[in-house]
């Protein structure tokens, strides 16, 4: 147990300082209201980028759905034209987002190709330029979220916090691996300390963050305010509520009886039909029964019938006699 106040954000106090991370074709609508629900401190959409959204191409407004029980609503725009972010970053703010999140760390090859994401911390003086359009376009906070650095040679994550903080930003999410290193290796939680000395505005700690212990351990070497979750999060949606309980009281809370994963998963697969419709929400929800059913007996043969299936009534059906019996089996 460590003592965790609640995260200040500019005018936006979190109780919870546990946060989703923006997460591509992952942290869609369904999957946030899902998190949102379990009680998360705060639920980041998917990186939408910016030129697209002045656009309004398909694909962004698929992007932008979102719900009233999400809130607050952040957002994460990515891009590397600074006019073209602070427009993008307009819009949003007339659609009640609550908060901006700037990316600065993604490390897709498609995305650093077009100078964005982590690439923009090879250029300190076009990052700052986009920091402060963005800042001076909108009355909400916004945030930056990036890496220790492009590789082992410039970790400069501390020095692009201070042009941030200049900048106006009010809060800094620091992933502990370069760009290099994509997800491989360890997150250096012990750098995220040097970019919290940095500064006085709020440092969040992510990566490698997969068990409660895990968010202990990141906020106790980083001294970071908060913690931000991503990849722990897959198929278990209640897992920022299990790290903010065990950070706040010290005790763990079970994971919910396989019976309510069960019905967790089939509220999550309906969301998604919803979201896409059926013929691509089938698709999309692949992914997440795989992480759902992840170490439960009889898990591959499950994936590889859901796999081969395309109705949705089907794919249902084939959840619950899968589930069932182990929560039965549980049970006893």
């Amino acid at each position: 147990m460590i003592s965790l106040p609640p995260l200040q954000i500019g005018p936006l106090r979190l109780a919870d300082p546990v946060l989703l991370a923006p997460m591509s074709g992952v942290t869609d609508m369904p999957f946030r209201r899902l998190v949102k629900g379990f009680g998360a401190g705060l639920v980041v959409s998917e990186m939408i980028a910016s030129r697209e959204m002045l656009h309004d191409s398909r694909r962004t407004r698929e992007l932008l759905r979102r719900a009233d029980d999400e809130t607050p609503i952040a957002v994460q725009l990515a891009g590397c034209e600074a006019e073209v972010m602070a427009e993008a970053a307009k819009i949003n703010e007339q659609e009640g987002v609550a908060l901006i999140d700037i990316n600065m760390g993604c490390p897709a090859k498609k995305v650093v190709n077009g100078q964005a994401g982590s690439a923009l911390m090879r250029d300190e003086t076009l990052a700052g330029q986009i920091l402060k359009a963005v800042v001076d376009a909108v009355s909400v906070p916004v945030t930056l979220k990036m890496r220790t650095g492009w590789d082992n040679d410039s970790r400069n994550a501390p020095r692009l916090a201070e042009i941030a903080e200049d900048c106006g930003i009010q809060m800094i999410t620091v992933h502990g691996r370069t760009r290099c290193q994509l997800y491989r290796g360890e997150a250096d939680w012990d750098f995220i300390a040097k970019v919290k000395a940095a500064v006085g505005i709020p440092v969040v700690g992510n990566g490698d963050v997969v068990t409660e212990e895990d968010a202990q351990a990141l906020l106790e070497r980083s001294g970071a305010d908060g913690v931000m979750i991503g990849r722990g999060a897959y198929g278990k949606p209640w897992f920022l509520s299990q790290a903010a309980h065990y950070l706040r009281h010290g005790q763990k809370i079970p994971a919910p009886p396989l019976e309510v994963q069960c019905d967790v998963l089939l509220r999550h697969y309906d969301a998604l039909l919803l979201h896409y419709g059926s013929s691509v929400g089938v698709r999309v929800a692949r992914k997440h029964i795989a992480w759902y059913c992840r170490e439960l007996p009889g898990e591959i043969d499950f994936r590889a019938r859901i796999n081969r299936m395309d109705d949705p009534s089907d794919v249902a059906r084939e959840i619950e006699q899968f589930y069932m019996p182990l929560a039965e089996r549980a049970a006893a």
